[in-house]
Order: structure tokens, then sequence, then C-alpha cells
């Protein structure tokens, strides 16, 4: 088995960098390979449309490479591809809205009056076994469950929690304060966390063992 040591992974990253700036483009692919999921999951969070998805995906892969000399890393380069794939899905998405006035309270961003989320009592509620990540079912249901989540809960949810973004840079990326963003993420866990329960109640993991502090994310 060979272990990646993230410093040296760091350090390549960081040289591949380099060459694209100084106009090796031929190995931006080889760049942004590692990130192709994560830009691709990111934008259909937002568009809940895999077409518009995949398309989202491409645009913010060419704007990046447009850009790439402007990046200084003063954030993580995944976080700065990361942030123009949001930018490029909510320019998408104001583009193609058929509903209007949707959402506009998410983008302004008043604040969060909206009615607290009340879990429900579900008492032997444990996190996922990383082990059950690999049943197709379970990875299915996850899906499911976060699609039916409201969209500034996904979104939040999504990249702080998937993408693995930090408070505030999830909070950059989506136009929102800090506050909101943990207020959403707050509601957005519990609600996954009560439309997964069912998956206990009807034995999805009884025979898979329990690691403490695992996420199914």
């Amino acid at each position: 088995m060979t272990l990646t040591n993230p410093t040296h992974d760091a350090a390549r990253e960081q040289d591949l960098i380099l060459q694209v700036q100084r106009g090796q483009s031929e190995l931006f692919y080889e760049l942004v390979r590692p990130y192709e999921r994560r830009v691709y999951a990111a934008a259909l969070a937002i568009l809940r449309n895999e077409q518009d998805a995949e398309d989202t995906a491409q645009e913010a892969m060419l704007k990046a490479f447009a850009n790439i000399r402007q990046f200084r890393a003063e954030a993580r380069f995944s976080t700065w591809l990361i942030q123009i794939t949001v930018n490029q899905a909510l320019m998408r998405r104001r583009r193609e809205r058929t509903v209007p006035m949707e959402g506009l309270d998410n983008r302004r961003d008043v604040s969060d009056n909206e009615n607290e989320y009340a879990p429900r009592d579900f008492a032997d509620w444990r996190e996922i076994p990383s082990e059950a990540l690999e049943r197709k079912e379970v990875r299915q249901r996850l899906a499911e469950a976060l699609a039916t989540l409201d969209r500034k809960y996904r979104e939040v949810f999504v990249l702080r929690d998937m993408e693995h973004l930090n408070i505030q840079e999830t909070a950059e990326a989506l136009g929102i304060t800090v506050a909101s963003v943990k207020t959403r993420l707050l509601r957005a866990r519990l609600m996954l966390r009560d439309l997964l329960a069912a998956g206990w109640e009807q034995g999805w993991f009884s025979r898979l063992p329990f690691e403490k502090g695992n996420k199914p994310w």
C-alpha cells in the first residue's frame, strides 16, 4: 500500500501552478485533475441538474485556466477553484431562473429568520460508519436526502462538509455572512440526520463496525 505525503503533494501542486503560470499550459489538466469530482459536486449542489453541472464545471475549469496568473496562493488552490465554480453556477442559475424572485432572501442574506428546524427525537442516532459508504444503497440514500434539502442548506453543507471549505471561505463563495453559514450548516446536518435515521431503523448498518467520529461525507 502506497501512502501519500501531504507535504510532497502540496509542493508538487505549487510547482505545477508556477509552471502553468509561466506558460506550460499543457500541465493545467494535471493540476486540476484531482479536483474534477469536487468541482462537479459543487456545481450540482447549486444547479441540481447533471447536464448543467457538467457544463458549469467545464466553464469553471476554463475560467480558472484563463485566470491562473491571478492566483496568488492566498487561499488553497482547491478553494480558489471551488469558489470559481460556485460563482459560475450562481450566474447560470440567475440566467436560467424560471421562478421569479426565487431565493432572493438567500442572496441578500439580511438575516436567517426562517423557522427553526425541530429535529425528530431519535435517541439511537449515530454518525454513519465510513465502511457503510462503500455500499451503493447508502451512497444513494445520502444523495437522495441531500437533494431534498432547501437550496440554501444544501449549498452550505456541500461546500463546508463535502468540499471542506472553511466557514469564512464558504461565506465568501455564497455571498452570505459567517453567522448564516453556521446557522444553515447546523440545520442542514440536523435535517440530514433525521432523513438518514431510518437507515438504522431498517438495519442498513447492523453488521458494520462503528467508528466514532466518521461522517458520511
